[in-house]
């Protein structure tokens, strides 16, 4: 029997807290999901502009994951810790290693000096980090081959969770871990997908290769409610878990329920994968001469080429009753209006 389930959710009122990321677009999902089911205190590391938390009530935290003072005190006390934080696009492998490898690790050892006794440490990965996949649909059990810097220093963080440190056993030995892996999240405050939407506004429907059954999305709240449910869970712990829709899209109907959300229509484009990684060097470049690093450049291009982007979320439904809640309709129109209301579409 799974510990908890969406209709019976565990209330959380004697539960210390603590949420890195939390400033971000699914940190502060999450961080609503606790204050949802009265959270008893949630403490959030923030580097310095609070974001999406400064109306909520949390206690906020000062500091990085490589500031070793702040997080012993923060995590004093803690029953969980949501593990958020991480850089998704860089132009370099020392950003990715330094933050998501290196500050997991040091994140991980400030938990086993502050809090070795906590209940669970739930720790985002991503699909990225499976890459190329000969299976059309990855599973936990899939090697790990990731294509981009971003799916490699998620893959290498994994690793090194399971690699000895300091002469001790490892920090998966020796801490209650869960990892979760999603595929794409879309919800509002995301600002990935924003440049698809923005295309089928303007009639526009970008299309890689055939546009079949091949991608996996989770809503924002969808994905945050299963996060939390698997640390209620205490079979999840030591397991890594995929939390995704119920089968994989194609993109057809993402641009069905786009374009039903816009009250428009738009026309379906072929993009060549060659064309992928033009597109993605071009954007670069002109990054480059912007001051900015765009969400499709050489890298993104990888991985929409050559990486898996489907997978299963049979087990997290085993083990923990997970099931998505949001249909694609529903959270692309809800995405849609919230774009509109801050007008970014």
């Amino acid at each position: 029997m799974p510990s908890s389930s969406p209709s019976d959710p565990h209330d959380l009122s004697d539960q210390t807290v603590f949420v890195t990321g939390g400033t971000g677009f699914v940190g502060s999902h999450l961080v609503e999901e606790l204050l949802r089911r009265n959270a008893g205190e949630v403490r959030c590391l923030v580097r310095s502009d609070p974001k999406w938390l400064a109306d909520l009530e949390v206690e906020t935290v000062p500091g990085t994951l490589s500031d070793a003072e702040a997080l012993w005190e923060a995590l004093s006390g803690v029953d969980v810790v949501y593990h958020v934080a991480g850089v998704t696009r860089a132009p370099d492998w020392e950003t990715f290693e330094r933050v998501n490898v290196r500050g997991t690790l040091s994140l991980m050892g400030s938990i086993r000096h502050a809090a070795p006794d906590l209940d669970r440490v739930v720790v985002t990965s991503s699909l990225a980090a499976v890459g190329a996949c000969d299976a059309a649909v990855a599973t936990e059990e899939t090697p790990l081959h990731p294509v981009s810097r971003y799916g490699r220093s998620k893959a290498e963080m994994e690793k090194a969770l399971r690699d000895p440190h300091q002469m001790t056993e490892s920090y998966w030995d020796s801490l209650p871990i869960t990892v979760v892996r999603p595929p794409a999240v879309y919800g509002p405050r995301d600002r990935d997908i924003l440049d698809f939407f923005q295309a089928v506004k303007r009639h526009v429907c970008p299309v890689v290769g055939g546009g079949g059954p091949s991608l996996s999305l989770v809503h924002a709240r969808d994905l945050v409610r299963g996060m939390v449910d698997l640390a209620e869970t205490p079979s999840a712990e030591g397991e890594t878990y995929f939390l995704s829709s119920d089968a994989p899209y194609a993109w057809a109907d993402v641009k069905a329920a786009a374009t039903e959300a816009l009250d428009t229509w738009a026309v379906t484009i072929p993009v060549p994968g060659p064309l992928v990684g033009v597109v993605g060097a071009v954007s670069e470049l002109w990054g480059r001469l912007t001051g900015t690093y765009p969400p499709l450049n050489r890298e993104k291009a990888r991985e929409i080429r050559y990486a898996c982007t489907a997978c299963s979320h049979e087990k997290a439904a085993r083990d923990a009753g997970f099931e998505p809640q949001i249909s694609l309709q529903e959270g692309v129109r809800e995405t849609i209006r919230w774009y509109e209301e801050q007008g970014w579409l």
